[in-house]
């Protein structure tokens, strides 16, 4: 299946350049395209929530995807990178117009998919390190981290801290002190966690 992709930003751009850029195209190489998918819309929206979405999950090993310049498919690299991607792994081709771009199982296509990918997993670990660095800068000023003490425990169990250490300190489990001071054992690790070693 060849499809067409056509996407404007507002309802005062027209679509017909770009279709005619498509169908020019298509007529120097013999190409027919069987379905257009047409929007107006931001680049900057997901995918998920344009047409493109629908198409992505419509396309099929073998299909090409024609459409005027990669900046059609998206606003940002990562979201160009993924969408690529994911067409590359299916075995899509995907061609643009203006700039020439030729993505489907050539070795050039298998070198932008492995720098597609190299640079999705950078990403992720930046991420991931921006957010341990803030974590820690939280855990530096004093904030409590984590998710806030439930109120199953932090009630049922308000009042019986020292009976609570005592038995600890002579080495009851926690199963065994949820049993004496009838609460889940779960109950008992996160009190004793949140509330007793706080006020050590």
């Amino acid at each position: 299946m060849v499809y067409g992709y056509i996407r404007v930003s507002t309802d005062k751009q027209t679509v017909e350049n770009q279709r005619f850029e498509i169908i020019k195209f298509c007529k120097q190489n013999k190409i027919y395209v069987e379905k257009w998918i047409e929007e107006t819309i931001s680049g900057s929206k997901n995918p998920e929530k344009r047409l493109l979405g629908s198409l992505l999950n419509d396309i099929e090993p073998g299909d090409l995807i024609l459409c005027s310049e990669l900046s059609r498919l998206g606003r940002n690299l990562f979201m160009i990178m993924s969408i690529l991607s994911k067409c590359m792994a299916l075995g899509v081709k995907i061609w643009t117009i203006k700039d020439g771009y030729r993505l489907g199982d050539d070795i050039q296509s298998k070198v932008l998919a492995f720098a597609f990918g190299l640079s999705a997993e950078i990403e992720r670990d930046l991420i991931s390190q921006r957010t341990r660095e803030a974590l820690l800068r939280a855990k530096a000023q004093g904030k409590k981290l984590g998710r806030p003490l439930g109120k199953a425990a932090r009630f049922k169990l308000t009042g019986r801290e020292n009976e609570i250490m005592t038995m600890l300190s002579r080495g009851i489990s926690k199963a065994e002190i949820g049993r004496c001071v009838n609460a889940n054992r779960n109950t008992v690790r996160v009190f004793i966690n949140n509330q007793i070693k706080v006020q050590q």
